[in-house]
């Protein structure tokens, strides 16, 4: 049984050790049983838990500093618009921004790349043109282009991708032309793993005159990312990925972009000024923030991106690595488990299916286990398509798991296996 001392508030995480047992004190989720044992939380890919730093600025926000934001001349208003720029800044810093208004809150990666695919999409693909998406896209990256694509008369064709789970850079080579007008790729696919090479494919996609649009859900959590550096487009990213409340996500975009773009949403705060005759636009971020946004989900936001700052991407992403290095070793040792997605840049996921037994049932004897994996397709159903299932068990690993929690779910699939079998 692991220790249930007090909480230890903003543990920090030097180049050379990661105190994985001071950040598992600040998330009071872990410290529950589920079915008489210590719960083993796998399931982050889906959602993270909140650390008690997060908790703690939404709480203190809603009870001291709540109002609406912009225009108003009172105190509480005055702070809340302070705090949910403030968490503007912080995103922006994160991301490697140019600048803040670059940064648009919208309510997750979804919302962010309909956004992207109803303003720059309707504007610049028409009949004939074509949008390329990877075989290993989440829906969300998919779908809004298939949608787009129907509408226009153009053809969202797939980026395949091998055996392995990578992309194949040959067949993007291939089907990159003048035709192509948008490429929508994942920075780390949420099914496989997989880390894409975002520079390489910008590359490719700027000297073809597209735009990429990268699905940054699973990459923010798990790496360090410098939009300028990887020089795509835009890209997309969800809070409650990466430590924060769910309801609340971040648009970055290139600044010539985003103001080109026609606004989305029509209402509040996206003005300047409307009458019946005419109605003047705001200038950015605010274009494409109609209404009341998510303020309090914006300043849990900012207090993620500060715990993960301060923990550092990199130690992060060392950590994780070592627990999926484990966790792989592990589970392929044990008779019928075959591991999906072998690329040889990989982030902290791992599916997986056990010879002979549905992932659902995989899924829910590990649950009696005190083990929270997620089973199902992931919502990538081309990926499952590829690899010949319907559906597999993925255990996701975040700053907080550890190689106690890698032993428990390999003998939880243990136990399924020899239940089975």
């Amino acid at each position: 049984m692991r220790s249930t001392s007090q909480p230890v508030m903003s543990p920090l995480a030097s180049s050379s050790a990661y105190d994985v047992a001071a950040v598992r004190a600040t998330v009071p989720a872990l410290h529950q049983e589920i079915a008489n044992r210590p719960l083993v939380y796998l399931d982050n890919a889906a959602s993270t838990l909140r650390p008690e730093r997060v908790l703690e600025a939404v709480d203190h926000f809603e009870r001291h500093d709540y109002s609406n934001v912009h225009r108003g001349i009172h105190e509480l208003s005055q702070r809340a618009t302070t705090a949910f720029e403030a968490a503007r800044t912080k995103v922006a810093s994160h991301l490697g921004a140019s600048r803040p208004e670059e940064v648009i809150f919208v309510r997750g990666t979804t919302e962010a790349i309909n956004l992207v695919a109803q303003t720059y999409g309707r504007s610049q693909v028409s009949e004939g043109d074509v949008v390329l998406v990877s075989e290993m896209e989440h829906h969300s990256n998919m779908v809004p282009w298939q949608l787009l694509c129907l509408e226009k008369g153009a053809q969202c064709l797939p980026i395949p991708m091998c055996d392995r789970g990578e992309l194949r850079l040959d067949e993007l080579d291939r089907l990159l032309d003048s035709s192509v007008k948008v490429v929508a790729v994942t920075h780390v696919s949420n099914a496989l793993g997989t880390i894409n090479p975002i520079r390489e494919i910008a590359a490719k996609v700027h000297e073809a005159g597209a735009v990429l649009v990268v699905d940054g859900a699973q990459g923010v959590p798990h790496l360090r990312v410098d939009v300028a550096e990887l020089d795509c487009d835009f890209y997309a990213m969800s809070g409650h990925k990466v430590y924060a409340p769910s309801g609340v996500g971040v648009l970055w975009g290139r600044h010539e972009l985003l103001d080109s773009m026609p606004p989305w949403h029509g209402g509040g705060n996206m003005i300047r000024s409307v009458s019946f005759e005419q109605t003047d636009f705001n200038e950015l971020p605010h274009k494409f923030e109609a209404g009341t946004p998510n303020i309090t989900g914006a300043v849990g936001l900012g207090a993620a991106i500060d715990l993960v700052d301060d923990l550092g991407p990199e130690n992060i992403a060392r950590h994780e690595a070592q627990c999926l290095q484990a966790a792989t070793e592990g589970l392929l040792e044990i008779e019928g488990v075959r591991i999906l997605g072998t690329a040889s840049s990989k982030a902290s996921v791992l599916s997986f299916v056990v010879d002979g037994v549905h992932p659902h049932d995989v899924g829910a004897l590990l649950d009696r286990d005190g083990v929270a994996v997620r089973a199902g397709h992931h919502c990538a159903q081309p990926v499952m398509q590829h690899f010949g299932v319907p559906s597999t068990s993925r255990a996701s690993f975040g700053i907080y798991n550890d190689l106690e929690d890698v032993e428990r779910l390999v003998a939880a699939v243990r136990r399924v296996q020899e239940f089975f079998g």
